[in-house]
């Protein structure tokens, strides 16, 4: 097992931010730590890194403590805030951090990996936000880790950069890597991750595939503008939710055909009308939304 967390449970002060929860990590893999804000993700990535300990339970990377050197060595880190010195150019960052560990790739290839090539000799400082990204990506690749946490990892990028990344990524991986990913982006979550973790309160509230959890969300979603009032829409039978989304009202459902003639018997002048499968996103928000929390126990560890 490459990193592991067993009956983990973190106090700080009156606050319980992780709650004997379990995770694993392992090689070749892509794992997605999903959940709202103050879920308890940042303290998980906390203590698989020995930024902090657990108030019960143990953490380990490589079978070791977390915090030792050796688990470190064969650790690469990719946060959400680096603070990184402007001055220094970005040949001058990689060349320095792939000092820290025993085999490092080359700088050339680090580079390259990171689409870093064309700016190699521009100053930090000197960078949009997607470059900067690229650059926080080198250094935690330039080590050649055996496991690498991504917080966050593609803000600021645009899409055909994202999609370079996420290309990189699943070649890591082939050659045996574990990825810890976090993500706000569901769509990043469904595109690389082979388990996706949902935790909310801190513990765990589903555990699967992607497609594992879509199964747990409304099966179809239904897109249309229509004048009917939404609190005449969530009376429809086999409606599970409804939101507006502009000029156009977005329903959940698992009955897409009764709703959606419902709708047009109700509404002769409703237009736009789409039919589409319900995706990771729906699932997220079926899972963390009040009503999903009241049935935690019921979907913990269910998806496997």
């Amino acid at each position: 097992m490459v990193g592991e967390l067993h009956e983990v449970t973190k106090r700080y002060k009156d606050v319980t931010a992780v709650d004997s929860l379990n995770l694993q990590l392992q090689a070749g893999r892509v794992t997605a730590l999903l959940g709202p804000n103050g879920a308890g993700k940042t303290t998980v990535v906390r203590l698989l890194l020995g930024l902090t300990s657990p108030t019960t339970g143990t953490a380990r990377l490589f079978g070791e403590d977390p915090a030792s050197l050796t688990a470190r060595r064969r650790t690469g880190v990719m946060l959400q805030v680096a603070n990184v010195p402007e001055t220094l150019r970005v040949r001058e960052h990689v060349h320095l951090f792939s000092s820290y560990y025993p085999s490092p790739m080359t700088l050339e290839s680090t580079l390259r990996i990171a689409g870093l090539e064309v700016i190699a000799d521009r100053r930090y400082g000197e960078l949009s936000g997607g470059q900067k990204q690229r650059v926080h990506f080198a250094l935690a690749i330039c080590g050649n880790p055996d496991l690498l946490f991504l917080d966050e990892p593609t803000v600021g990028l645009d899409v055909e950069s994202r999609r370079a990344f996420w290309q990189e990524v699943r070649r890591f991986t082939a050659r045996g890597c574990a990825v810890l990913l976090t993500t706000h982006y569901l769509e990043e979550a469904d595109a690389l991750a082979d388990r996706i973790i949902v935790i909310n309160r801190g513990t765990v509230i589903a555990d699967g595939t992607s497609q594992g959890m879509k199964g747990l969300a409304a099966s179809r979603r239904i897109r249309c503008v229509t004048t009917l009032p939404l609190d005449r829409l969530e009376r429809i039978d086999g409606v599970v939710s409804v939101r507006q989304d502009g000029v156009a009202a977005e329903l959940l459902t698992h009955d897409a055909e009764s709703v959606a003639r419902e709708l047009l018997f109700a509404d002769p002048e409703l237009s736009g009308l789409e039919i589409t499968g319900a995706g990771l996103e729906e699932a997220f928000l079926a899972l963390t939304s009040p009503p999903a929390r009241a049935a935690e126990p019921a979907l913990t560890g269910g998806v496997r």
